[in-house]
């Protein structure tokens, strides 16, 4: 017979370990963070070891719970696939789930869905748009990230890198170089989410490149916080816009939109990233194999 502790708080002590935080494994869990606690505190004296060291603002393993915490990690891995393979009887449709950014889902991944059924029949494909960062083991079997492709233990694979320019309708396309001032910008503030600022696509960068320094202003114009916002109201003719090729180029395949001038500026890779914990599961393997056959000759 084994002598093991409760399944429930070990769960718990998993979740809590992984996240190194008490609130956030509550809000995994779906329960209270008091409920954590308690739930932590009867491990430790059912192994009569302290597993957390508690701080003010945050929680650190201790030598017993460094110990302890990969065993379960890589235990409720193996359940979690075993389960997925019981579960996965003939005629039932599995779900992959695959988190992106809310500008990218619209554009350029929900057109795209169709092929998704027909190169993996059996399977269900979930798009969760979010900025927020999902956490890979649990809420996404992988997701399509935009930044400088560094995710600390992550699988990084690249896809390919996002290049801006401004863009307009043919009605203002027109307008000379040197008189972009007298039109307006339209801006999307890269403040909002947390990124590596040198990479950032601004008006300011983009007219230092142009030798347009002091010529036309940087700040001027109309800005926005959502980056569709910002694509929505330059279709609209409400401005020039510094925006992703990525993005519009669809409207600029059809000529909604033109490119008046060719400098283009490089700005943040897209990368499909996955947990190393979730590899082998055939969720992430059927997303990689479709992502990379949308994606990889972009690359």
């Amino acid at each position: 017979m084994r002598r093991l502790p409760p399944l429930g708080a070990m769960r718990v002590f998993e979740a809590a370990a992984r996240r190194l935080s008490f609130k956030d494994a509550a809000d995994e869990l779906h329960v209270t963070p008091t409920a954590v606690s308690h739930q932590i505190k009867l491990l430790e004296e059912h192994l009569a070891v302290r597993l957390f060291e508690r701080g003010t603002r945050q929680v650190s393993l201790t030598a017993a719970g460094h110990q302890l915490f990969p065993v379960l990690r890589d235990g409720l891995d193996n359940f979690e696939r075993a389960v997925e393979r019981v579960r996965r009887t003939e005629g039932q449709v599995q779900t992959a789930t695959l988190s992106s950014t809310v500008a990218f889902m619209a554009k350029v991944l929900a057109p795209r869905v169709g092929s998704f059924s027909a190169q993996h029949p059996g399977w269900a494909l979930r798009l969760d748009a979010s900025h927020r960062v999902v956490d890979l083991d649990t809420e996404a079997d992988a997701a399509i990230r935009y930044g400088s492709g560094r995710y600390a233990d992550m699988v990084v694979e690249s896809l390919f890198q996002d290049r801006f320019a401004p863009v307009c309708t043919p009605a203002l396309a027109a307008v000379a170089l040197r008189d972009l001032g007298a039109v307006p910008l339209v801006h999307f503030e890269w403040g909002q989410a947390p990124r590596d600022e040198s990479l950032a696509p601004v008006w300011r960068t983009w007219l230092q490149r142009a030798g347009l320094v002091g010529d036309a202003p940087s700040d001027a114009g109309l800005s926005f916080t959502e980056e569709m916002h910002a694509v929505q109201a330059t279709v609209a003719g409400q401005g020039v816009g510094l925006l992703s090729l990525t993005l519009v180029a669809d409207e600029l395949r059809s000529g909604v939109l033109v490119q008046p001038f060719d400098l283009a500026v490089d700005s943040y890779r897209y990368d499909l990233v996955y947990s190393p914990r979730a590899a082998d599961r055939r969720a992430t393997q059927v997303l990689r194999e479709w992502v990379h056959s949308q994606f990889g000759n972009l690359s």
